[in-house]
C-alpha cells in the first residue's frame, strides 16, 4: 500500500497571531482540498492532524494501482490548494503553501477505538518514512521514496535529489520530487517504455481475431471480448494485434476504461466513434480487445 502525508507548512506562525476563527477559515479549506483529492482517488483519509493529513492507498478499500493513485491525489491537491492560495492571499493576507510525502510497501494495518469511536491506521517502516518525505518536502513540493517510484515509473514525471539524510535512518535515502503526470496511462505503456519481451504463444487467439476482421471486411460486423485474469496479456495481445501487418490499411481507434474515471469509456467510445466514422451504410467496424479498440 502507499501512506500520504500532507501538511500546511509553517502554520503555527501563519495562525500565530490571528483570531480563531479567521485561523479556521484560512486552514479548513485548506484540509478540505486535501481531503477531496485523497477521495478522489478512493484514498482513505484515516488521520486529521491540526494543519496536515495521513491517508492510506491500497487499504482499507485495495487497489493495484495505489501507488499511482497516491501521486495522482498529491498532484492535484498541490493544484487546488495552489489555486486557493490566491483567494487566501487576498482575502487574509495569508501565504498557503502545502507540503506532501509518499512512500509505499508493507505496513501492519488495524483499526483502533472504543464503543463510541473508530479510527482505520498503518504502522511500520513504510509510514515513517512517508512521514520523513513530507518533513524534507519543500512547500509547494511533493516528494516520493524509491519504493513508490519502483510502481509509478512512466505513469508520472520525477526530478531526482539525490540522496537525503533521513532521521531515524543510519544511510541517506534516494528521493524524488513529483514534478507531473507522465507519458504512460497503462501498465503495458509503462512496461514497453522499459521493454516488452517477445510475443509467443497466442496463436490460436491471434487467428481468431485475424478471422473476426476478415468478416468485418466483407461487411459483417464483428465483436470480440477478450476475458482472462488480471496480468495474463489481455492488452499485449489486443496491441500486438493492432499494430501488426494484418490491420495494415485499418482506422484503430482505442478506447480504455479506467477505474479513476467516472464516466463511462464505452459511452465515449461511441461519442468517438460517431464522430470519426463516416455515416451508414458505407462504415464498418469490429471491436477488438478488453479495453474497447475499434477498426474500421
Amino acid at each position: 500500500m502507499t501512506v500520504l502525508f500532507a501538511d500546511l507548512k509553517g502554520s503555527m506562525e501563519l495562525l500565530a497571531d490571528r483570531d480563531p476563527e479567521e485561523a479556521r477559515k484560512i486552514l479548513d479549506p485548506v484540509l478540505a482540498h486535501m481531503m477531496e483529492a485523497v477521495h478522489r482517488y478512493e484514498g482513505t483519509v484515516n488521520q486529521v492532524m491540526g494543519d496536515g493529513i495521513m491517508a492510506l492507498f491500497g487499504a482499507p478499500i485495495a487497489h493495484e494501482d495505489h501507488a499511482v493513485r497516491a501521486c495522482y491525489a498529491a498532484l492535484r491537491m498541490q493544484e487546488s490548494v495552489n489555486q486557493y492560495a490566491e483567494e487566501a492571499r487576498s482575502a487574509h493576507g495569508a501565504t498557503v503553501q502545502i507540503r506532501v510525502g509518499l512512500n509505499s510497501g508493507e505496513v501492519v494495518v488495524r483499526a483502533i477505538g472504543n464503543d463510541l469511536h473508530l479510527d482505520y491506521t498503518a504502522i511500520g517502516e513504510t509510514t515513517h518514512l512517508a512521514a520523513r518525505m513530507e518533513q524534507a518536502a519543500r512547500p509547494g513540493t511533493v516528494l516520493i521514496a524509491p519504493a513508490t517510484l519502483n510502481l509509478v515509473e512512466g505513469f508520472v514525471a520525477v526530478k531526482s535529489l539525490g540522496p537525503v539524510p533521513m532521521k531515524g535512518r543510519s544511510e541517506p535515502v534516494e528521493v524524488y520530487e513529483l514534478s507531473g503526470l507522465g507519458p504512460a496511462r497503462t501498465r503495458l505503456q509503462a512496461a514497453a517504455r522499459r521493454g516488452l519481451t517477445r510475443f509467443v504463444g497466442r496463436d490460436a487467439e491471434i487467428e481468431m481475431l485475424r478471422r473476426s476482421l476478415e468478416r468485418a471486411g466483407a461487411g459483417h460486423g464483428q465483436a470480440v471480448a477478450i476475458v482472462g485474469e488480471a496480468g495474463v496479456g489481455k492488452s499485449r495481445l489486443v496491441s500486438e494485434f493492432t499494430r501488426s501487418r494484418r490491420s495494415h490499411g485499418w482506422l484503430v481507434l482505442e478506447r480504455r476504461s479506467r477505474p479513476l474515471q467516472s464516466v463511462s469509456a464505452m459511452f465515449r467510445f461511441r461519442s468517438q466513434v460517431s464522430s470519426t466514422l463516416p455515416p451508414p451504410p458505407t462504415s464498418r467496424a469490429t471491436i477488438l480487445g478488453p479495453n474497447v479498440s475499434a477498426a474500421s
